[in-house]
C-alpha cells in the first residue's frame, strides 16, 4: 500500500462526475465482462486507491484505463492514472514515466494504441486536456537519449515469449515473424506515408493506428537482433505517421504521445538520428500551437540527441524547424544564422550515403518551403521579410514534384500571406485562389488553419471587390470550428504544473507545416 495519495487518479476521476461506489460498481461489471467474475471491488478500495495511493492489481488498471478512456473521450494509459506496473527506483521520472525502460516500450505503444482504436471504433475521439510543456519532456529525456541502449535493439530476455505485460498486449494475436513479413510492413510505412504527404493524415490515420498495435504484439517477441532492429524501425516510423496524423486533425495530446513513443522506439533499434527527427516533430507540433520556446528546448535535444550518425540533410531539417521557431519569436538574426546553416549543410550532403526512408521527402523543394515559412512568420514582427517569403515559396513551388498536394497548398498560403503583407492585394489573391482549388481534397486541418490565418490578413483590403469575393469563398471552404467531443474545458485545480493546457481555438497567428 502506498502512502501518498494517487493525484493523477484523482484529477481523472473529478473529471468524469462518478461517485466512488459508482466507479467501483463500473470496475467489477468491466471485470465480469472479461472473465474475471470474482472482482469484487468496493467504495473503500477506491479512497484506497485515490487517497493512499494504493496500486491494484491486475487487471483492474487495465479496467479502470478502459473505462477513464471512454467516460473522458480521450486515451488513458495506465501510467496516465498513476499506476506504474514497474516502479523503477532512482532517476526522477515525469508524470507520464518518462523515460520508459526497454522493456515497457512495446507494453505502452500497445496499450495506448489500442485505446486509441476502441475511441475510433466508439466515435469518441477528442483532445486531451494537456500538452507536456517542452522543457519537462527535454529534462526527462535528455540523459536516456544521450546514452546507448544496453540490448535494447535485441528486445528484452523472456523465458516465454507470450510473458510480456498482459494488460498492455494482445496475446492471441502476437505472433513472431520473418524478413519477408517486415519488408511488407516497411512497405506499407511507405504507402501510408505517401498518402498523408497527398491527402492529408483524417483519413488513414486509423489503419496506421491499427498496423503500429500490430507492431507492438510483434515486439512482445524475441526476435533475431537483426530483425528486432528492423522492427523497431517499422515501430518508429508508424508511430511518427499516426502522430503527424494525429496533429494534422487536431488531436494535439494524442500526437505528442505518438511522437515520444517513436521517440522511444528508434532508441531501442538503436536509430539515434530517427529518435530525434521524431522529437523534431514534437518542435514542429509546438510552434503551430504558438509555443516556440517549448519548441525551441526540444530542437536542442533532437539535435543533440541525433548523435554523430544524422546526416547533412538531416541535420538541415532540424536546423530549419529550429529556424521557424526562432522566426515566431521574432528573433531575426538568429533565424537567418540558422537557416544559412540549414543551407550550408543541405550542401554538404553528396548523397554518398543512402538516405533513410524517413528523410526522403526533405529535398530541395521542402527546404525552401520550410524557409517560405519562417520567413513568412518573421514577417509577422518584419514585414520586410516577406519579399525572402515569396522568393523562397516560388522556388518551392517550382520544385515540387507529383504527390506532395498538401505541400503546395502550404507554398500557396505562404506566398498569398507574405504577398498581403507585402502590400500586394492582386498576387495574394491569384496564390489564395489556387490553395483553394484543392484544399478541399485533402483531410488536413492545419490547411484549414493556415486558410484561417491568411484569411486575418484580407481585412485592410476588405473594400477591394476581387478581396470582397475571396474572402466570402474562403469562408465557405472553411469549416465550422467546433469543440472536439471529450474536449476537457478546464483542467483541475490539482494539475501538475507541466502540464500546459491546449488552447481550444486556433489564434489568427496559428502556424502550420
Amino acid at each position: 500500500m502506498g502512502s501518498e495519495a494517487n493525484t493523477r487518479l484523482a484529477d481523472l476521476f473529478g473529471l468524469t462526475g462518478w461517485s466512488k461506489g459508482e466507479l467501483a460498481r463500473l470496475v467489477n461489471r468491466h471485470a465480469a465482462a472479461m472473465g474475471h467474475p470474482q472482482l469484487a471491488t468496493d467504495t473503500s478500495r477506491v479512497r484506497r486507491w485515490i487517497e493512499t495511493g494504493e496500486s491494484p492489481r491486475e487487471p483492474v488498471p487495465r479496467v479502470l484505463a478502459a473505462l477513464f478512456t471512454e467516460r473522458l473521450g480521450r486515451v488513458v494509459t495506465i501510467e496516465d492514472l498513476g499506476f506504474d506496473r514497474r516502479r523503477q527506483g532512482g532517476k526522477k521520472k515525469t508524470g507520464d514515466g518518462l523515460p520508459w525502460p526497454p522493456e515497457r516500450t512495446a507494453a505502452v505503444l500497445t496499450e495506448f494504441t489500442g485505446m486509441d482504436l476502441m475511441l475510433n471504433r466508439r466515435g469518441l475521439v477528442g483532445a486531451s486536456a494537456a500538452l507536456t510543456a517542452g522543457t519537462v519532456l527535454s529534462a526527462a529525456m535528455y540523459d536516456w537519449l544521450h546514452t546507448d541502449p544496453a540490448l535494447a535493439a535485441d528486445a528484452p530476455v523472456l523465458d516465454d515469449p507470450l510473458s510480456a505485460d498482459p494488460a498492455a498486449q494482445d496475446l492471441y494475436e502476437a505472433v513472431p515473424v520473418g524478413a519477408q513479413e517486415i519488408e511488407s510492413l516497411e512497405h506499407s510505412v511507405e504507402v501510408f506515408r505517401a498518402w498523408d504527404a497527398s491527402r492529408g493524415g483524417g483519413l488513414q490515420r486509423k489503419a496506421v493506428v491499427g498496423q503500429l498495435n500490430e507492431v507492438g504484439g510483434m515486439l512482445s517477441y524475441r526476435h533475431p537482433a537483426h530483425l528486432q532492429r528492423r522492427l523497431w524501425g517499422v515501430a518508429a516510423n508508424l508511430a511518427v505517421l499516426a502522430g503527424w496524423m494525429s496533429h494534422d486533425v487536431g488531436l494535439e495530446p494524442t500526437a505528442q504521445k505518438y511522437f515520444v513513443i517513436a521517440a522511444h522506439a528508434a532508441r531501442e533499434g538503436g536509430d539515434r538520428p530517427r529518435a530525434g527527427e521524431a522529437l523534431s516533430r514534437a518542435a514542429r507540433q509546438m510552434v503551430h500551437l504558438d509555443r516556440p520556446a517549448d519548441a525551441l528546448d526540444l530542437m536542442r535535444l533532437a539535435a543533440s540527441g541525433s548523435g554523430e550518425q544524422a546526416l547533412p540533410r538531416t541535420q538541415s531539417m532540424l536546423r530549419t524547424i529550429e529556424a521557424w521557431a526562432q522566426a515566431a519569436m521574432g528573433r531575426d538574426q538568429e533565424m537567418r544564422r540558422t537557416l544559412g546553416e540549414a543551407e550550408e549543410l543541405f550542401a554538404a550532403d553528396r548523397g554518398d550515403l543512402p538516405t533513410p526512408s524517413w528523410m526522403q521527402n526533405f529535398d530541395e523543394a521542402d527546404l525552401h518551403g520550410m524557409q517560405a515559412l519562417a520567413y513568412r512568420t518573421l514577417a509577422e514582427h518584419d514585414p520586410s521579410a516577406a519579399v525572402h517569403a515569396q522568393a523562397h515559396a516560388r522556388r518551392a513551388l517550382e520544385l515540387r514534384g507529383g504527390g506532395h498536394e498538401r505541400s503546395v497548398i502550404f507554398d500557396h498560403l505562404s506566398l498569398a500571406s507574405a504577398c498581403f503583407i507585402a502590400d500586394d492585394p492582386e498576387q495574394a489573391d491569384s496564390h489564395a485562389r489556387k490553395a483553394l482549388t484543392t484544399i478541399g481534397q485533402t483531410s488536413s486541418h492545419r490547411t484549414w488553419d493556415r486558410l484561417r490565418q491568411m484569411h486575418t490578413l484580407t481585412d485592410r483590403y476588405a473594400a477591394l471587390a476581387d478581396i470582397q469575393e475571396l474572402r466570402r469563398e474562403i469562408e465557405a471552404v472553411l469549416p465550422k470550428q467546433k469543440p472536439a467531443k471529450g474536449e476537457v474545458k478546464s483542467a483541475p485545480a490539482t494539475t501538475a504544473p507541466q502540464d500546459i493546457a491546449v488552447p481550444k481555438s486556433r489564434s489568427a497567428r496559428t502556424r502550420s507545416v
